[in-house]
């Protein structure tokens, strides 16, 4: 995405706080893949906000106060006085909500109908067939921001991804060489992954141990590809239908949404199972 390409590690001072009670503090901003991050002096990640769903609180007021979402119930909040960033994320938002899937009225009173009919014919419809059929026809933007959803939900287990611009940097690189241009976007996790972990919309989470405990990289790459391998085989969308069900898979294929209930729960099996042998 053009717009995004043009703030990479853009980075601006701000005021941060976690929770309403909370004092502010100071912090630097930084947009990264998708992502606002927010890091301490010492850049220790305190916080990552989805660039899709961030919300300014003040439209029109100065200085900016952005939230994580709209939700009413949010408690982080970002003071922002940095022209540039907030022209930035603006921007950047902007472009995001311009590439969503936009159906029209026809499609949405078609996808209604096609609801409808499903639902008359429950007891013949087999749920496999639904499931394969909104995993074939999701749009890629669908699928990313339903994985990124999924990956930060998975923070609760995993905490807050590395995010150092040296170790981001070495990543890339790295995924660069083993998957090509084209590859998964890689993410290391302090814990909740035994080694590795795929997710829907081409993310890879690996342990820090296979980046701080061998000197050399080809470990963390054999993993990265054996997750790679595992999502070719079987489509990662596929088994997060499988567990949501009917219902929600209906959902997505009329919204493209998933409740976080079921992608909470989702995401504690997927950190607790075994992973699938390779043949």
């Amino acid at each position: 995405m053009t717009a995004l390409n043009q703030y990479q590690r853009l980075e601006a001072t701000a005021l941060w706080r976690p929770s309403p009670e909370a004092q502010r503090r100071d912090v630097v901003v930084s947009i990264g893949d998708a992502t606002l991050t927010i890091s301490d002096a010492n850049d220790r990640a305190l916080s990552h906000w989805s660039l899709a769903a961030v919300h300014r609180l003040n439209p029109k007021g100065q200085p900016a106060l952005f939230a994580p979402s709209a939700a009413e119930d949010e408690a982080e909040e970002l003071e922002l006085a940095d022209a540039e960033m907030i022209r930035a994320i603006e921007t950047v938002r902007r472009a995001i909500d311009k590439a969503r899937p936009r159906p029209g009225r026809l499609r949405q009173l078609l996808t209604l109908a096609i609801l409808a009919g499903l639902a008359a014919l429950a007891v013949f419809w087999l749920p496999d067939a639904l499931r394969s059929h909104t995993a074939s026809v999701l749009p890629q933007v669908t699928r990313v921001a339903v994985g990124e959803r999924l990956r930060d939900r998975v923070q609760r287990v995993t905490g807050a991804p590395c995010a150092g611009p040296l170790g981001t940097r070495a990543l890339d690189r790295l995924g660069l060489r083993v998957l090509g241009a084209n590859g998964a976007e890689l993410f290391v996790v302090t814990s909740g992954v035994a080694g590795a972990a795929h997710l829907p919309g081409g993310i890879v989470l690996l342990n820090q141990s296979l980046v701080t405990e061998y000197d050399e990289p080809d470990v963390a790459a054999g993993f990265i590809l054996a997750e790679a391998a595992r999502a070719d085989t079987a489509d990662p969308m596929l088994a997060l239908l499988d567990h949501a069900g009917l219902w929600a898979t209906a959902k997505l294929l009329a919204t493209g949404m998933l409740d976080d209930a079921v992608l909470d729960s989702y995401a504690e099996g997927l950190l607790t199972a075994p992973p699938v042998p390779l043949t």
